[in-house]
Protein backbone atom coordinates (compact mmCIF):
# COMPACT_ATOMS: atom_id res chain seq x y z
CA UNK A 1 0.00 0.00 0.00
CA UNK A 2 0.83 3.45 -0.79
CA UNK A 3 1.65 5.50 2.02
CA UNK A 4 2.37 9.10 2.56
CA UNK A 5 3.19 11.36 5.33
CA UNK A 6 0.78 14.54 5.68
CA UNK A 7 2.48 16.77 8.41
CA UNK A 8 1.87 19.57 10.22
CA UNK A 9 5.22 21.15 12.39
CA UNK A 10 3.71 23.57 15.05
CA UNK A 11 4.93 25.55 18.08
CA UNK A 12 1.42 27.13 19.19
CA UNK A 13 -1.39 25.92 20.35
CA UNK A 14 -4.15 24.54 17.43
CA UNK A 15 -5.95 22.35 18.24
CA UNK A 16 -8.85 23.14 15.68
CA UNK A 17 -6.06 22.70 12.52
CA UNK A 18 -4.84 19.25 14.42
CA UNK A 19 -8.51 17.89 13.91
CA UNK A 20 -9.15 19.11 10.80
CA UNK A 21 -6.20 17.71 9.32
CA UNK A 22 -6.99 14.50 10.91
CA UNK A 23 -9.56 14.75 8.95
CA UNK A 24 -7.84 15.42 5.52
CA UNK A 25 -5.87 12.09 6.34
CA UNK A 26 -9.35 10.07 6.96
CA UNK A 27 -9.85 11.78 3.78
CA UNK A 28 -6.68 10.90 1.78
CA UNK A 29 -7.39 7.53 3.06
CA UNK A 30 -10.73 6.43 2.35
CA UNK A 31 -10.71 7.93 -1.55
CA UNK A 32 -7.42 7.39 -2.72
CA UNK A 33 -6.29 4.18 -0.87
CA UNK A 34 -3.08 4.75 0.76
CA UNK A 35 -1.51 4.69 4.36
CA UNK A 36 -1.52 8.78 5.43
CA UNK A 37 0.69 8.79 8.72
CA UNK A 38 -0.39 12.36 9.91
CA UNK A 39 2.96 13.42 11.28
CA UNK A 40 2.51 16.23 14.00
CA UNK A 41 6.34 17.88 14.84
CA UNK A 42 5.40 19.36 18.13
CA UNK A 43 7.83 22.18 19.71
CA UNK A 44 5.18 23.59 21.36
CA UNK A 45 5.48 24.21 25.76
CA UNK A 46 4.69 21.41 28.21
CA UNK A 47 1.14 22.51 28.59
CA UNK A 48 0.04 23.05 25.25
CA UNK A 49 1.91 19.38 23.88
CA UNK A 50 -0.46 18.04 26.50
CA UNK A 51 -3.78 19.57 25.25
CA UNK A 52 -2.56 18.69 21.60
CA UNK A 53 -2.35 14.91 23.33
CA UNK A 54 -5.94 15.02 24.48
CA UNK A 55 -7.02 16.33 20.81
CA UNK A 56 -4.66 13.64 18.86
CA UNK A 57 -5.98 11.20 21.40
CA UNK A 58 -10.21 12.53 20.48
CA UNK A 59 -9.35 11.55 16.88
CA UNK A 60 -11.35 8.74 15.12
CA UNK A 61 -9.22 5.44 14.61
CA UNK A 62 -9.60 4.74 10.85
CA UNK A 63 -8.41 1.97 8.77
CA UNK A 64 -5.11 4.02 6.56
CA UNK A 65 -4.78 6.53 9.50
CA UNK A 66 -1.38 6.49 11.52
CA UNK A 67 -0.52 9.36 13.80
CA UNK A 68 2.43 9.78 15.47
CA UNK A 69 2.68 13.03 17.58
CA UNK A 70 6.15 13.76 18.72
CA UNK A 71 7.40 16.21 21.03
CA UNK A 72 11.14 17.24 20.66
CA UNK A 73 12.76 15.00 22.73
CA UNK A 74 11.25 12.24 20.44
CA UNK A 75 12.65 14.33 17.34
CA UNK A 76 15.64 14.34 18.92
CA UNK A 77 16.13 11.02 19.99
CA UNK A 78 15.33 10.05 16.58
CA UNK A 79 18.08 12.36 14.87
CA UNK A 80 20.54 11.09 16.77
CA UNK A 81 19.88 7.22 15.52
CA UNK A 82 20.01 8.40 12.53
CA UNK A 83 22.66 11.11 12.04
CA UNK A 84 24.95 8.03 14.36
CA UNK A 85 23.59 5.53 11.30
CA UNK A 86 24.88 7.73 8.78
CA UNK A 87 28.12 8.21 9.82
CA UNK A 88 28.60 11.90 9.05
CA UNK A 89 31.14 14.84 10.28
CA UNK A 90 30.28 17.09 12.47
CA UNK A 91 27.35 14.61 14.16
CA UNK A 92 26.59 17.12 16.81
CA UNK A 93 26.34 20.28 14.60
CA UNK A 94 24.05 18.19 12.07
CA UNK A 95 22.05 17.71 14.71
CA UNK A 96 22.14 21.08 15.16
CA UNK A 97 21.21 21.88 11.90
CA UNK A 98 18.08 19.86 11.96
CA UNK A 99 16.88 20.83 15.72
CA UNK A 100 18.19 24.26 16.70
CA UNK A 101 17.18 26.03 19.89
CA UNK A 102 15.73 28.90 17.58
CA UNK A 103 13.14 28.94 15.38
CA UNK A 104 13.23 27.24 11.81
CA UNK A 105 11.00 27.23 8.98
CA UNK A 106 13.17 25.25 6.85
CA UNK A 107 14.84 22.32 9.27
CA UNK A 108 10.93 21.26 11.11
CA UNK A 109 10.10 20.55 7.50
CA UNK A 110 13.69 18.84 7.06
CA UNK A 111 12.51 17.11 10.09
CA UNK A 112 9.15 15.58 8.54
CA UNK A 113 11.49 14.46 5.14
CA UNK A 114 13.69 12.08 7.28
CA UNK A 115 10.78 10.72 9.52
CA UNK A 116 8.60 10.37 6.65
CA UNK A 117 11.36 8.30 4.48
CA UNK A 118 11.76 6.62 7.83
CA UNK A 119 8.00 5.50 7.72
CA UNK A 120 8.48 4.10 4.16
CA UNK A 121 6.52 7.00 2.94
CA UNK A 122 6.92 8.15 -0.48
CA UNK A 123 5.83 11.57 -0.20
CA UNK A 124 5.69 14.44 1.90
CA UNK A 125 2.45 16.66 1.88
CA UNK A 126 3.11 19.94 4.31
CA UNK A 127 0.18 22.22 6.39
CA UNK A 128 0.90 24.77 8.41
CA UNK A 129 -0.95 25.49 12.22
CA UNK A 130 -1.81 29.14 11.61
CA UNK A 131 -4.17 28.39 8.66
CA UNK A 132 -7.35 26.44 8.15
CA UNK A 133 -9.12 24.78 5.18
CA UNK A 134 -12.16 26.65 2.89
CA UNK A 135 -15.48 25.17 3.03
CA UNK A 136 -18.06 24.80 0.55
CA UNK A 137 -22.10 23.59 0.95
CA UNK A 138 -19.86 22.68 5.07
CA UNK A 139 -17.72 20.33 3.52
CA UNK A 140 -13.51 21.18 3.73
CA UNK A 141 -11.80 21.53 0.33
CA UNK A 142 -8.58 19.12 0.99
CA UNK A 143 -5.66 20.18 -1.08
CA UNK A 144 -4.54 16.02 -0.59
CA UNK A 145 -7.30 15.20 -3.56
CA UNK A 146 -5.14 16.90 -6.12
CA UNK A 147 -1.94 16.12 -4.33
CA UNK A 148 -2.84 12.34 -4.80
CA UNK A 149 -4.08 12.71 -8.30
CA UNK A 150 -0.98 13.62 -9.72
CA UNK A 151 1.95 13.27 -6.99
CA UNK A 152 4.76 10.93 -8.27
CA UNK A 153 2.82 9.78 -11.69
CA UNK A 154 4.98 10.49 -15.28
CA UNK A 155 3.53 13.45 -16.38
CA UNK A 156 1.56 12.12 -19.30
CA UNK A 157 -0.22 9.43 -16.57
CA UNK A 158 -1.14 12.59 -14.45
CA UNK A 159 -2.57 14.60 -17.99
CA UNK A 160 -5.97 13.20 -17.60
CA UNK A 161 -6.88 14.25 -14.28
CA UNK A 162 -6.28 17.51 -14.44
CA UNK A 163 -8.04 20.82 -16.06
CA UNK A 164 -5.84 21.94 -18.09
CA UNK A 165 -2.08 21.06 -19.23
CA UNK A 166 0.94 23.31 -20.60
CA UNK A 167 3.84 21.00 -19.76
CA UNK A 168 6.09 20.90 -23.01
CA UNK A 169 5.85 17.03 -24.29
CA UNK A 170 9.31 16.45 -23.75
CA UNK A 171 8.39 16.67 -19.90
CA UNK A 172 6.10 13.70 -20.08
CA UNK A 173 8.02 11.05 -18.96
CA UNK A 174 9.34 12.86 -15.80
CA UNK A 175 7.21 12.48 -12.41
CA UNK A 176 5.66 14.97 -10.92
CA UNK A 177 7.79 16.41 -8.20
CA UNK A 178 5.60 18.73 -6.62
CA UNK A 179 2.22 19.08 -6.53
CA UNK A 180 0.82 22.60 -4.64
CA UNK A 181 -1.43 25.45 -4.32
CA UNK A 182 -1.06 29.18 -2.53
CA UNK A 183 -3.44 30.88 0.06
CA UNK A 184 -6.44 33.14 0.74
CA UNK A 185 -6.95 35.57 3.35
CA UNK A 186 -4.00 37.60 5.56
CA UNK A 187 -0.72 38.11 3.73
CA UNK A 188 2.03 35.79 4.15
CA UNK A 189 4.38 38.04 5.70
CA UNK A 190 2.48 40.47 8.31
CA UNK A 191 3.48 43.34 6.91
CA UNK A 192 -0.55 44.63 6.02
CA UNK A 193 0.07 47.67 8.81
CA UNK A 194 3.01 48.80 6.70
CA UNK A 195 1.05 49.48 3.45
CA UNK A 196 -1.72 50.79 5.60
CA UNK A 197 0.64 53.56 7.11
CA UNK A 198 2.66 54.08 4.02
CA UNK A 199 2.63 52.36 0.44
CA UNK A 200 5.83 54.42 -0.49
CA UNK A 201 7.68 53.08 2.79
CA UNK A 202 5.82 49.27 2.30
CA UNK A 203 7.36 49.62 -1.34
CA UNK A 204 10.84 50.83 -0.32
CA UNK A 205 10.99 47.67 2.22
CA UNK A 206 9.43 44.77 -0.11
CA UNK A 207 11.25 45.36 -2.75
CA UNK A 208 14.50 44.49 -0.66
CA UNK A 209 13.81 41.02 -1.90
CA UNK A 210 14.85 41.86 -5.30
CA UNK A 211 18.05 41.37 -6.87
CA UNK A 212 20.17 44.70 -6.48
CA UNK A 213 20.40 45.06 -10.40
CA UNK A 214 17.00 44.78 -10.90
CA UNK A 215 15.40 47.70 -12.37
CA UNK A 216 12.45 49.60 -10.52
CA UNK A 217 9.59 48.18 -13.27
CA UNK A 218 11.28 44.66 -12.48
CA UNK A 219 10.97 45.70 -8.46
CA UNK A 220 7.40 47.49 -8.69
CA UNK A 221 6.26 44.16 -10.49
CA UNK A 222 7.81 41.87 -7.67
CA UNK A 223 6.45 44.16 -4.49
CA UNK A 224 2.72 43.89 -6.66
CA UNK A 225 3.08 40.12 -6.55
CA UNK A 226 4.65 39.43 -2.74
CA UNK A 227 2.79 37.71 -0.06
CA UNK A 228 -0.66 38.20 -1.49
CA UNK A 229 -1.00 34.42 -2.59
CA UNK A 230 -4.11 33.77 -4.45
CA UNK A 231 -5.42 37.35 -2.80
CA UNK A 232 -9.23 36.85 -2.09
CA UNK A 233 -10.49 34.62 -4.35
CA UNK A 234 -12.85 32.02 -3.17
CA UNK A 235 -12.77 28.47 -4.05
CA UNK A 236 -15.56 27.39 -6.28
CA UNK A 237 -14.95 24.56 -8.57
CA UNK A 238 -11.47 22.60 -9.06
CA UNK A 239 -9.12 23.86 -11.61
CA UNK A 240 -5.23 22.01 -11.71
CA UNK A 241 -2.77 22.88 -14.45
CA UNK A 242 -0.08 20.17 -15.04
CA UNK A 243 3.21 22.65 -16.02
CA UNK A 244 6.20 24.07 -14.54
CA UNK A 245 5.30 25.76 -11.61
CA UNK A 246 5.93 29.57 -11.17
CA UNK A 247 6.98 29.48 -7.50
CA UNK A 248 5.13 32.57 -7.19
CA UNK A 249 2.67 30.78 -7.26
CA UNK A 250 2.69 28.45 -4.12
CA UNK A 251 3.05 28.41 -0.44
CA UNK A 252 4.62 25.74 1.84
CA UNK A 253 1.29 25.98 4.05
CA UNK A 254 0.05 24.20 0.59
CA UNK A 255 2.74 21.68 -0.95
CA UNK A 256 3.65 18.08 -1.38
CA UNK A 257 6.77 16.63 -2.78
CA UNK A 258 7.54 13.63 -4.34
CA UNK A 259 11.38 12.60 -4.75
CA UNK A 260 12.77 15.68 -4.83
CA UNK A 261 12.80 15.73 -1.21
CA UNK A 262 15.35 13.02 -0.54
CA UNK A 263 17.58 14.73 -2.52
CA UNK A 264 18.54 17.96 -0.98
CA UNK A 265 17.20 19.49 2.20
CA UNK A 266 15.43 23.08 2.80
CA UNK A 267 18.06 25.66 4.20
CA UNK A 268 18.06 25.16 7.85
CA UNK A 269 18.45 29.10 9.22
CA UNK A 270 17.03 30.00 12.08
CA UNK A 271 14.59 33.32 12.51
CA UNK A 272 14.66 33.73 8.49
CA UNK A 273 11.10 33.83 7.33
CA UNK A 274 10.86 32.09 3.70
CA UNK A 275 13.90 29.86 4.19
CA UNK A 276 11.64 26.62 3.62
CA UNK A 277 11.20 27.90 -0.21
CA UNK A 278 14.37 26.43 -1.87
CA UNK A 279 12.70 23.16 -2.87
CA UNK A 280 10.15 25.09 -5.04
CA UNK A 281 12.38 27.06 -6.98
CA UNK A 282 14.35 23.77 -7.50
CA UNK A 283 11.69 22.28 -9.08
CA UNK A 284 10.95 25.01 -11.36
CA UNK A 285 14.39 25.46 -12.62
CA UNK A 286 15.28 21.63 -13.33
CA UNK A 287 11.83 21.55 -14.96
CA UNK A 288 10.54 19.14 -13.04
CA UNK A 289 6.93 18.43 -13.46
CA UNK A 290 4.57 19.92 -11.34
CA UNK A 291 0.64 20.31 -10.89
CA UNK A 292 -0.54 23.89 -10.04
CA UNK A 293 -4.33 23.69 -8.16
CA UNK A 294 -6.98 26.04 -6.57
CA UNK A 295 -7.99 24.21 -3.47
CA UNK A 296 -5.91 27.30 -1.42
CA UNK A 297 -5.64 26.94 2.08
CA UNK A 298 -6.81 30.25 4.46
CA UNK A 299 -4.17 31.78 6.06
CA UNK A 300 -4.41 33.59 9.44
CA UNK A 301 -2.38 35.31 12.34
CA UNK A 302 -1.95 34.52 15.47
CA UNK A 303 -2.02 36.80 18.35
CA UNK A 304 1.76 35.88 19.51
CA UNK A 305 2.93 37.99 16.95
CA UNK A 306 0.60 40.95 18.17
CA UNK A 307 2.64 40.98 21.48
CA UNK A 308 5.98 42.94 21.66
CA UNK A 309 8.13 40.82 22.10
CA UNK A 310 6.29 39.13 19.01
CA UNK A 311 6.82 41.86 16.73
CA UNK A 312 10.39 42.23 17.08
CA UNK A 313 10.55 38.50 16.44
CA UNK A 314 8.88 38.53 13.69
CA UNK A 315 10.66 41.51 12.31
CA UNK A 316 13.85 40.75 12.87
CA UNK A 317 12.77 37.08 10.94
CA UNK A 318 11.66 39.49 8.55
CA UNK A 319 15.08 41.62 8.15
CA UNK A 320 17.13 38.31 7.61
CA UNK A 321 15.06 37.04 5.08
CA UNK A 322 15.83 40.27 2.72
CA UNK A 323 19.46 39.46 4.40
CA UNK A 324 19.26 35.80 2.84
CA UNK A 325 18.59 36.79 -0.72
CA UNK A 326 21.93 38.23 -1.24
CA UNK A 327 23.02 34.58 -1.49
CA UNK A 328 19.53 32.68 -3.11
CA UNK A 329 19.23 35.24 -5.82
CA UNK A 330 22.57 34.62 -6.86
CA UNK A 331 22.16 30.38 -5.96
CA UNK A 332 19.09 30.81 -8.48
CA UNK A 333 20.43 32.49 -10.80
CA UNK A 334 22.92 29.83 -11.67
CA UNK A 335 20.02 27.11 -11.13
CA UNK A 336 17.96 28.68 -13.53
CA UNK A 337 21.32 28.88 -16.01
CA UNK A 338 21.67 24.82 -15.53
CA UNK A 339 18.44 24.07 -15.96
CA UNK A 340 17.90 20.58 -16.98
CA UNK A 341 21.31 19.70 -16.02
CA UNK A 342 20.47 20.13 -12.34
CA UNK A 343 19.20 16.22 -12.64
CA UNK A 344 21.26 13.42 -13.57
CA UNK A 345 20.00 10.14 -15.93
CA UNK A 346 17.86 8.62 -12.99
CA UNK A 347 16.12 11.83 -12.19
CA UNK A 348 17.57 12.86 -9.35
CA UNK A 349 18.57 16.19 -8.34
CA UNK A 350 22.12 16.52 -8.23
CA UNK A 351 23.12 17.64 -4.44
CA UNK A 352 26.64 18.28 -5.15
CA UNK A 353 25.84 20.65 -7.54
CA UNK A 354 23.74 22.40 -5.32
CA UNK A 355 25.90 22.73 -2.32
CA UNK A 356 28.48 24.45 -4.88
CA UNK A 357 26.20 26.84 -6.04
CA UNK A 358 25.83 28.19 -2.21
CA UNK A 359 29.59 27.65 -1.07
CA UNK A 360 29.78 30.03 -4.32
CA UNK A 361 27.28 32.09 -3.11
CA UNK A 362 29.47 32.94 -0.04
CA UNK A 363 31.94 34.23 -1.11
CA UNK A 364 29.82 37.50 -2.31
CA UNK A 365 30.87 40.78 -0.95
CA UNK A 366 28.93 42.30 1.45
CA UNK A 367 28.05 46.08 0.02
CA UNK A 368 24.56 44.92 -1.26
CA UNK A 369 23.42 43.56 2.42
CA UNK A 370 24.44 46.70 3.94
CA UNK A 371 22.42 48.74 1.66
CA UNK A 372 19.58 46.49 2.67
CA UNK A 373 19.79 47.41 6.54
CA UNK A 374 20.12 51.15 6.05
CA UNK A 375 17.37 51.21 4.00
CA UNK A 376 15.61 49.53 6.46
CA UNK A 377 16.82 51.41 9.00
CA UNK A 378 15.64 54.66 6.75
CA UNK A 379 12.06 53.10 6.30
CA UNK A 380 11.58 51.83 9.90
CA UNK A 381 12.21 55.31 10.91
CA UNK A 382 9.93 57.11 9.39
CA UNK A 383 7.18 54.78 9.83
CA UNK A 384 7.79 55.56 13.49
CA UNK A 385 6.40 54.10 16.64
CA UNK A 386 7.31 50.45 17.35
CA UNK A 387 9.11 50.33 13.72
CA UNK A 388 11.72 53.33 14.82
CA UNK A 389 12.53 51.41 18.16
CA UNK A 390 12.70 48.10 16.09
CA UNK A 391 15.32 50.20 14.43
CA UNK A 392 17.36 51.13 17.11
CA UNK A 393 17.04 47.55 18.04
CA UNK A 394 18.63 46.65 14.33
CA UNK A 395 20.82 49.04 15.08
CA UNK A 396 22.87 47.09 17.63
CA UNK A 397 22.93 43.45 15.91
CA UNK A 398 23.89 44.39 12.43
CA UNK A 399 27.21 42.92 11.77
CA UNK A 400 25.83 39.75 13.74
CA UNK A 401 23.34 39.75 11.56
CA UNK A 402 25.55 40.09 8.56
CA UNK A 403 27.37 37.03 9.51
CA UNK A 404 24.44 34.99 10.24
CA UNK A 405 22.75 35.03 6.68
CA UNK A 406 26.30 34.37 5.31
CA UNK A 407 26.71 31.27 8.05
CA UNK A 408 23.33 30.02 7.66
CA UNK A 409 24.20 29.41 3.68
CA UNK A 410 27.14 27.62 4.67
CA UNK A 411 24.76 25.38 7.04
CA UNK A 412 22.80 24.76 4.46
CA UNK A 413 25.93 23.63 1.74
CA UNK A 414 27.26 21.13 4.49
CA UNK A 415 23.75 19.69 4.92
CA UNK A 416 23.17 19.34 1.59
CA UNK A 417 26.00 17.25 1.17
CA UNK A 418 25.12 15.03 4.29
CA UNK A 419 21.71 14.56 2.99
CA UNK A 420 21.82 11.56 0.78
CA UNK A 421 23.22 9.74 3.78
CA UNK A 422 21.14 10.81 6.42
CA UNK A 423 17.97 10.06 3.95
CA UNK A 424 19.63 6.89 3.41
CA UNK A 425 20.15 5.88 7.17
CA UNK A 426 16.64 6.92 7.52
CA UNK A 427 15.15 3.97 5.34
CA UNK A 428 17.42 1.72 6.29
CA UNK A 429 16.71 2.00 9.88
CA UNK A 430 13.35 1.15 8.67
CA UNK A 431 9.35 2.32 10.42
CA UNK A 432 11.39 3.95 13.80
CA UNK A 433 8.11 5.34 15.38
CA UNK A 434 5.00 4.03 16.12
CA UNK A 435 1.57 5.14 16.63
CA UNK A 436 2.80 8.25 18.49
CA UNK A 437 6.23 7.13 20.04
CA UNK A 438 9.96 6.44 19.20
CA UNK A 439 10.36 2.65 18.99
Amino acid sequence: MRRICLTLPTNRACPQTITAIGEEAAYAAAHFGVEAHLLILDSSDTATFTGHAGTVAALPQLPGVVVHHLDEAAQRAFLRRVIGGAGVAKPELMLDLMLPDGVSYGACTNRAFLIGAALGCESVHRRDSDSHYQTVDGEPVFPVHHELMSLGRPAAEAAPGVTENTLDPRHANKRVAMVGSSFVGELSVDIGEIRRLDPDVYYDVVSLWAPGDWSDSEKRALVDDSFRGAGSDTFVRDHATLTLVDPMRVDMCNISFHGVHESVPLPPATDTIGSDYFLIHLVHDAALPGVLHNRNIVNFYTAERRTDAGFIAYQTRFVKFFLSMLYFNHIYDRMTASGEALVDEQGHVRAGVIAEFARESTRLGQAENLQRLDRVDTAYRTLGGRYADFADHLATRRERLLDEARSDIEDFALLTEAWEPLIRASKDAGPLLTAGNPA
